[in-house]
């Protein structure tokens, strides 16, 4: 991928770099950034042993690029994640800006508080020089509120203004504050180069950058005449500002990991322009203008969804470097074949069925990257160059009944369709077709899969135990895929694959698909892909369609029994064997062997069952599953070998000891029925005869009375150790975050949530089953401020899955009077189901509480005093006269006034961008602050309603308000009007039914139509 070094920034401590190469670039350089080139010092870098050099996966060597050289003599972000992920940070193997020390510094979050303040009391103390006001660069894209900064500066006029050429700023500033502070720009910094306004610095809970919120850029940055380069990378843009083809000198623009779905023909306006990068965009068509940028030489457009190009783009001339890697091309214009000056071309991940011949006499050509498309031939020009890769392609395989005249572009035989998160249905016709889903799910319809065309609808379910089927040993790595049409055939199987969280225990376990067939779950024949360290999928073929998800089971063996008899024996462990003798049954049976969680066992007689029983000598053998369909029972014994417990051999053991446990599912009960089989003790096993299957367990121990203590045992063999925590947001407090969390997890998790959340410790220790039901629930004044489909009575539901997050946001309220004091609250946590009625408070329960108690957890919730208009007098909802408003429809679920108000309380200052996705122009932006210019609740309800009364009526206007949500960051609020839409939808369904106006809805497996779905809340890692 091509990509440019973004400016640097003062985050980590300067470091020596390698020069080598230096002065052969002076002279490129020169032109661009003029005598500032001899600023630098050659002896400020090291030797070259104490850098390692990054390369980029295709950029050959040797390659340069004219532009930033001189800001890179600081270290900085030109090779940290967000800029090598955004496409903007290039790696090049004899550029000297490329190399970067083996230690990796401290990350952008690591500046406290204490920090920000310190350096704020560093400005306000006078007019001497910040530290971060150095030379001609001005880095503040990483400093806590760097617009502030600026325009403190630009406040006091300060001189050396006048001599910065290179600025950065963060695109995940307040966007208000973030244009005040540009129209400042052009007058304040009249010698500017460089302009970097990248997001990318912030990140998510996982640890993924976040896109800043930038969407447009004022027209007076059009006036920065001297601007050479323009970076804007990870953003929200949608449209490229006006400003930028007004920016006649510029000479590098980076656009990457935008959300630009076309380029303006305007583009074609910049006459210096030798560097462009759209990378990670929408793009599905380019502009014909682009052919008229006779000085670009490199140009990046991989990761888009082009499907042709315009044979314009032969006119680039100088055009030395062009990536269209994983677009949707088809073919290719023949007028590549006149690009010149042309020595890298990367065309891999395509569709390609075929290239123009002429591509093999380009003379500067040292690349040509073909891999992973369509071709079954290439021209005899490209077909054994050395400088061509053609990896990946069905070179050689001819298509099924084809009949094309030679020379003629060969037609892919399978589609690709890729669908965005607005699409819930796609087409499938007899020609097949593969499809990746939004949710990350693939699926692939071999031609000849359906004999017309079919509409396939899907839906991912938070997963619920009336959802997911699971074994008393299994574990839940995915959520709930639903296909539909259900039970509809197909005449070849199709290919799914899903991704799922990698399980934490792997020995003697296995990854299987389960689904619902014939009113049954079954586990399907899995295999399993590694596409990167942690992102694993699970393919199987299916026959039909219904509800599919990825567990986590111990091996599982199986075979059928003819009446000649035969031997089964585990996988896991080849000691465990299952004999059964010529004659033990009369048809061919199937039987099922699983070795249970062998690694947990031995866990269990190393620490819990050894405490549990007070007998350091204590041990158990692996837990053995047996089960059989047909009869019951078989006509001849059955031998079962089980190895001894560990550190127990057959020539040493005293049998009065040893004890053979059975149990009959579902029953929870262990028997012992040592004295009613014969034991058979070698060195290493134990041999019995059985009639019938069951489950088998061996142990060792003193005690009398095993079977009580063997079933404490095995529910401890389940239990996961986990801790509750409850954080309330630091921007806005009414946000509170509920988790459980296994117990190793809690850590890692706290340190990265505590930069944007605060609050109290975590829980005590508390031990929890797979697919076990709890509840939250918030006392002491304390309410839920939302009607969600997860919450009853102010109780919010979990289900807990420990591969699984066991994550919710929810917006507290109060009645009580917070102008006068804050609310001490607090919130409490329950084991099973919501029931009725619960204790007001948790300490009645906590009183009580034992081994069953149903209280788990308590922690304190403080929502602090309100000053000033912050008041309920001023609070939601004052001042308005509006109409009453349903924003939506019945069938969809409606937005209700209260809902609104609901929403607006939310936005804070992140309501500009809402605005701005919903469609609003930054003239209307302006005239709503302007009006309400003290009263930011004002501000929001006003931009709010007012866009909603325009939308009355129309269709999708929740679904814009939802995306318009998320494209702000604001997933949080988005979450809270699904679930608002949802719970809608499910009381007009219900309603529906109780009328008899439609037939009982089949949404889920196993529930009655009267039945509404149980709330779920688990999502993947």
């Amino acid at each position: 991928m091509l990509s440019l070094p973004s400016p640097l920034s003062p985050r980590q401590v300067p470091r020596p770099l390698c020069t080598q190469g230096l002065p052969s670039l002076r002279p490129s350089l020169q032109p661009h950034l003029g005598s500032d080139l001899s600023s630098l010092d050659p002896g400020m870098c090291g030797p070259a042993g104490t850098a390692q050099r990054l390369p980029l996966a295709g950029v050959p060597a040797p390659h340069s690029c004219p532009f930033l050289t001189p800001l890179c003599s600081l270290p900085g972000p030109c090779l940290n994640r967000p800029a090598r992920q955004a496409g903007t940070c290039v790696a090049l193997e004899d550029c000297w800006w490329a190399m970067a020390a083996v230690e990796e510094g401290p990350e952008p979050q690591a500046a406290g508080a204490g920090d920000a303040r310190d350096a704020t009391d560093a400005v306000d103390a006078g007019p001497r020089v910040p530290p971060l006001l150095a030379g001609n660069r001005l880095s503040l894209d990483l400093y806590p509120e760097g617009c502030r900064w600026l325009r403190h500066l630009c406040a006091q006029q300060h001189p050396q203004l006048l001599e910065v050429e290179f600025l950065q700023l963060s695109g995940h500033e307040d966007p208000q504050l973030l244009e005040a502070t540009l129209a400042r720009v052009p007058r304040s910094l009249p010698h500017l180069r460089s302009l970097v306004l990248k997001g990318g610095q912030c990140r998510d809970a996982l640890g993924a950058c976040l896109p800043g919120s930038l969407t447009t850029l004022l027209s007076s940055l059009g006036g920065l005449a001297r601007l050479v380069h323009l970076d804007l990378s990870f953003n929200s843009l949608e449209t490229l500002p006006d400003c930028v083809p007004q920016m006649r000198g510029l000479g590098a623009l980076l656009l990457s990991r935008n959300r630009l779905s076309e380029l303006p023909e305007a583009l074609g306006a910049l006459p210096a322009l030798t560097f462009l990068a759209v990378t990670h965009n929408r793009l599905q068509t380019l502009p014909t203008a682009l052919g008229t940028l006779s000085t670009l030489q490199h140009l990046d457009l991989s990761e888009n969804l082009l499907d042709t190009l315009p044979p314009e783009i032969g006119g680039l001339s100088s055009l030395a470097e062009l990536s269209l890697a994983s677009n949707r091309l088809r073919s290719l214009p023949a007028s590549l074949a006149g690009l010149r000056s042309l020595r890298l071309l990367i065309l891999h991940s395509n569709l390609l069925a075929s290239v123009p011949a002429g591509l093999g006499h380009l003379p500067l050509l040292t690349r040509l990257d073909l891999r992973d498309n369509q071709l079954r031939d290439v021209p005899p020009e490209l077909r054994d160059a050395p400088f061509v890769r053609l990896q990946g392609n069905p070179l050689g395989k001819a298509l099924p009944d084809s009949c094309s005249a030679p020379g003629t572009p060969v037609v892919p035989e399978m589609p690709r369709l890729f669908l965005t998160s607005d699409f819930d249905s796609f087409p499938v016709t007899p020609q097949g077709c593969s499809v990746t889903l939004a949710c990350g799910v693939r699926l692939q319809f071999p031609a000849g899969a359906t004999a017309t065309s079919v509409i396939i609808r899907y839906r991912l379910w938070l997963p619920e135990p009336r959802l997911v089927p699971l074994g008393p040993h299994d574990s839940l790595l995915s959520g709930v895929l639903e296909l539909q049409p259900h039970g509809a055939s197909f005449q070849q199987e199709v290919g799914l694959w899903l991704l799922f969280v990698p399980p934490r225990v792997r020995r003697c376990r296995e990854v299987v698909v389960r689904t619902l067939s014939d009113d049954s779950w079954s586990d399907l024949e899995t295999h399993l892909e590694e596409e990167a360290p942690k992102r694993l999928w699970a393919h199987c073929q299916v026959p039909h369609f219904s509800w599919f998800l990825v567990v986590s089971r111990p091996v599982s063996n199986a075979c059928l029994v003819p009446p000649e008899g035969t031997l089964l024996f585990s996988s896991g462990n080849p000691g465990i064997k299952v004999t059964f003798p010529p004659g033990a049954t009369e048809e061919p049976c199937h039987v099922r062997m699983q070795v249970a969680c062998l690694l947990q066992v031995v866990h269990v007689a190393d620490r819990e069952l050894q405490a549990l029983l007070g007998e350091p000598a204590a041990a158990v053998s692996p837990l053995l599953c047996l089960s059989q369909s047909g009869p019951s029972g078989f006509l001849r014994p059955v031998t079962v070998q089980l190895p001894l417990p560990p550190g127990i051999t057959g020539l040493s053991l005293d049998r009065s000891h040893l004890h053979l446990l059975y149990q009959a599912p579902p029953t929870a009960t262990w028997d012992d029925i040592t004295a009613e089989v014969a034991l058979e003790l070698t060195h290493l096993y134990a041999r019995f005869q059985v009639m019938h299957f069951s489950w088998y367990w061996l142990w060792y121990t003193t005690k009398t009375c095993v079977g009580d203590l063997a079933r404490k045992a095995w529910a401890r063999l389940r239990l996961h150790h986990v801790n509750l925590i409850a954080l309330q947001r630091r921007r806005d407090p009414e946000q509170v975050l509920l988790q459980c969390l296994p117990r190793h997890k809690v850590d890692a998790t706290l340190r990265r949530l505590l930069e944007r959340y605060h609050g109290p410790e975590p829980s005590d220790t508390v031990e929890m089953f797979e697919g076990e039901k709890f509840f939250a629930a918030f006392e002491r004044g304390l309410d839920v401020d939302a009607d969600r489909p997860d919450c009853v009575e102010g109780r919010v539901c979990f289900v807990f899955y420990s591969h699984l997050k066991n994550v919710k946001e929810v917006y507290v309220t109060t009645t009580l009077d917070r102008q006068a004091q804050a609310v001490r609250g607090q919130v409490s946590f329950y084991r099973g189901p919501v029931p009725e009625e619960v204790p007001e408070e948790a300490e009645a329960a906590r009183q009580r509480r034992g081994a069953d108690a149903l209280w788990m957890a308590t922690l304190p919730i403080k929502l602090p005093r309100l000053r000033g208009s912050e008041g309920p007098g001023l609070g939601r909802g004052a001042g308005l006269s509006l109409a009453p408003l349903n924003l939506g429809d019945a069938e969809t679920g409606f937005l209700t006034q209260s809902n609104l108000l609901n929403v607006a309380g939310r936005l804070g200052p992140d309501w500009p961008a809402v605005a701005l996705h919903l469609g609003l122009s930054y003239q209307e932006l302006q005239r709503i602050r302007h009006k309400f210019r003290d009263d930011l609740d004002g501000q929001i309800r006003h931009m709010l309603f007012s866009w909603a009364e325009r939308q009355a009526g129309q269709p999708g206007a929740v679904g814009r308000l939802v995306q318009a949500l998320e494209q702000s960051d604001r997933r949080d609020v988005a979450q809270e009007v699904r679930a608002i839409l949802e719970l809608g939808r499910r009381k007009y369904q219900d309603g529906i039914r109780h009328t008899s106006l439609a037939p009982g809805d089949d949404a889920s497996p196993g529930a009655s139509a009267s039945q509404p779905p149980e709330p779920a809340q688990a999502q993947t890692c």
